[in-house]
């Protein structure tokens, strides 16, 4: 039989305990979500959002953006609100992957996603992401918004020839898909290797039967050599390893002209463009930093983004350079369609590179 003393120390004990469970409920249950947060309205809305911020302390950002292009706007995010952002790097498809298999194995590291637009909607349909209806998409271009909300551009790469200027003359430049079937190409040509979305709104473009002949007759006259990263490519038609590389974005381009290399760049129609975005994760762990996050990025980093030679979504943003037309990859159905252009992207581009 227990002593009356021990007895009475076991009953303190287990209602301590009873009470720091009850606590810790309740404290969960009082914790805010991201619907809670993305729902704050009123003239105390942004007070709220960093408030909350600051308690929370830090965000979790999952990127495919370059380390250099990001790193400015974490560093003037955590200046004006003493909010850390731990940045993950990688491909759209890994963050895809990653965000995915973290979910189902109920692990909620993410609070923010900020990568292409394929990648985005592909996350959208694995309901991992949070419908929000930020103020500042008042101000920015209808097409950088989705129907549902779950994600919205920030800022746009268009794709376009970049070539080094001390192997290819002016001369030389081609006018058309169709110039790049001539030999003197051969053993000039680079292209990126994940770039079958770009290469199914080509083909869309031109028409699916020519434009698929139109490529094969070009990989098998002059050769083509894929490069793994847009950033990689690039800097290989600088050194002079690719003389002209395809699918370059022209940002890169340009902060590479600018920068004294010997690169410039022309747009080849149709010419291509691609949304990235951003989006807050429905299980944000840092809610009121994610929100923040997510519309810093929508207001005060678009000039950051725009010093750094990226076309960015926001309605007053400078015009395209010469009077660029552009095609647009529309994301949920480049999704719906990458089996059919990733297939034939293999089969005409990547497996007979040379």
């Amino acid at each position: 039989m227990m002593p009356a003393r021990s007895a009475a120390g076991l009953g303190r004990t287990l209602a301590a305990v009873a009470c720091l469970l009850a606590s810790c409920l309740a404290a969960s249950a009082q914790a805010p979500t991201v619907a809670d947060v993305a729902g704050y309205t009123g003239a105390d809305r942004s007070e709220r959002l960093i408030a909350g911020a600051k308690r929370e302390g830090t965000l979790t950002l999952y990127t495919s953006a370059a380390v250099e292009d990001m790193a400015p706007v974490a560093a003037a995010f955590e200046k004006k609100y003493g909010v850390g952002v731990k940045v993950w790097r990688a491909s759209s498809e890994s963050i895809v992957q990653r965000g995915v298999v973290e979910a189902r194995g109920g692990r909620f590291d993410a609070d923010v996603f900020e990568t292409g637009g394929a990648a985005l909607e592909a996350l959208h349909r694995e309901q991992l992401l949070a419908p929000l209806n930020a103020p500042a998409a008042a101000d920015l271009d209808p097409a950088a918004l989705t129907a549902h909300r779950a994600w919205t551009g920030t800022r746009f790469n268009v794709f376009v020839a970049a070539y080094n200027t001390r192997l290819v003359r002016r001369e030389e430049l081609l006018k058309s898909y169709d110039d790049l079937t001539d030999a003197r190409w051969k053993g000039r040509l680079g292209i990126e290797a994940e770039d079958s979305d770009w290469f199914g709104a080509v083909i869309d473009a031109l028409g699916e039967a020519r434009g698929l002949k139109l490529f094969r007759d070009i990989v098998a006259a002059n050769g083509i050599s894929v490069r793994k990263g847009h950033t990689l490519l690039a800097n290989l038609v600088v050194s002079g390893e690719v003389p002209l590389a395809l699918t370059t974005y022209t940002f890169r381009a340009e902060q590479l002209r600018k920068s004294g290399a010997p690169l410039a760049w022309i747009a080849i129609p149709p010419t291509i463009a691609r949304f990235e975005g951003a989006a807050v994760a429905r299980r944000a762990p840092h809610p009121h930093a994610a929100v923040l996050f997510f519309e810093f990025l929508l207001t005060d980093a678009q000039d950051l983004l725009r010093g750094r030679e990226m076309f960015t979504a926001r309605r007053s943003a400078a015009p395209l350079p010469g009077g660029l037309s552009l095609t647009f990859i529309d994301a949920a159905r480049s999704l719906d369609e990458s089996r059919k252009w990733s297939k034939y992207w293999r089969d005409i581009v990547i497996n007979q590179a040379r």
